[in-house]
């Protein structure tokens, strides 16, 4: 069936002023019925955990697809062909969803985001290869903010579609960072000179505990792995700040900081 077709059947009939009135009647009752309706939908709705803009995005769909149904009953009084209205109305709406299809998914991808609360408003996230602060969220996009001063919108149906990441949801974040020293340099010295580096930064918690553990055997070094724990807000400031007194550290234990090299041992 095309437009056409569609157009021919949408006629009226021999329209009386008794159906006009009950038309109009009906109108009215159902005015009173959509109204009636969308008062318990928003009690309904008050009652539940979901964010409100979600509650209202429901709200206005409800209402919408009330109207509609009560145009239609009115038209059907009126002696107009509803099931000729009914194909036209599907055939402009389906070429709207076609059109649409991208502001739909985001759309649906934000009341996701929104009804399951996968990070707020200040968290640090990474998603589809982003990492930021949250700055905004919306029904189409979330407003990141970057380390480096970008402002990123990401498309809500990738961030709802993606792995993701939430840096601050916990509160804490564990700082990790590693460290080699020659073979040469006692064990208990490494690891003075990591706890020495360890103590002299601001903001590591005491809970849970900081660790020194010697994690691997390299070709020409030792690796070290510092283990601590802080705030989510001071991470890369207390990473940056073991990394720069490891290097006073290890002098003052006299301990060799390592880089890549080959020893050559010649045989007489």
């Amino acid at each position: 069936m095309n437009i056409t077709e569609i157009l021919n059947g949408v006629k009226l009939g021999s329209l009386t002023l008794g159906d006009a009135i009950a038309a109009l009647i009906t109108a009215l009752i159902i005015l009173v019925i959509i109204k009636a309706l969308l008062k318990i939908t928003g009690r309904l709705l008050s009652g539940t955990k979901l964010d409100g803009k979600v509650q209202g995005f429901i709200q206005s769909g409800v209402k919408i697809a009330l109207y509609i149904v009560g145009a239609l009953i009115v038209l059907e009084k009126l002696g107009i062909e509803a099931t000729s209205l009914v194909a036209l109305v599907s055939v402009f709406s389906l070429g709207i969803t076609l059109a649409a299809e991208d502001i739909i998914a985001n759309l649906a991808g934000g009341l996701v985001i929104i009804s399951s609360r996968p990070f707020a408003i200040g968290d640090v996230v990474e998603a589809d290869g982003v990492v930021g602060t949250v700055k905004e969220m919306r029904l189409y996009h979330t407003k990141v903010q970057t380390v480096d001063g970008l402002t990123v919108f990401l498309p809500n149906k990738a961030l709802s579609g993606s792995k993701m990441i939430n840096y601050t949801a916990l509160g804490q974040r564990r700082v990790s960072v590693a460290i080699t020293a020659s073979y040469d340099a006692p064990t208990e010295a490494v690891k003075a000179a990591c706890w020495d580096a360890i103590n002299a930064t601001e903001n590591v918690l005491q809970d849970p505990a900081p660790a020194v553990v010697l994690t691997n055997y390299g070709s020409s070094s030792i690796e070290y792995t510092i283990l601590c724990w802080t705030e989510a807000g001071n991470f890369l400031s207390v990473k940056n700040g073991i990394n720069e007194k490891l290097r006073e550290t290890f002098a003052a234990h006299n301990v060799e900081m390592t880089y890549d090299h080959l020893n050559v041992h010649v045989v007489q």
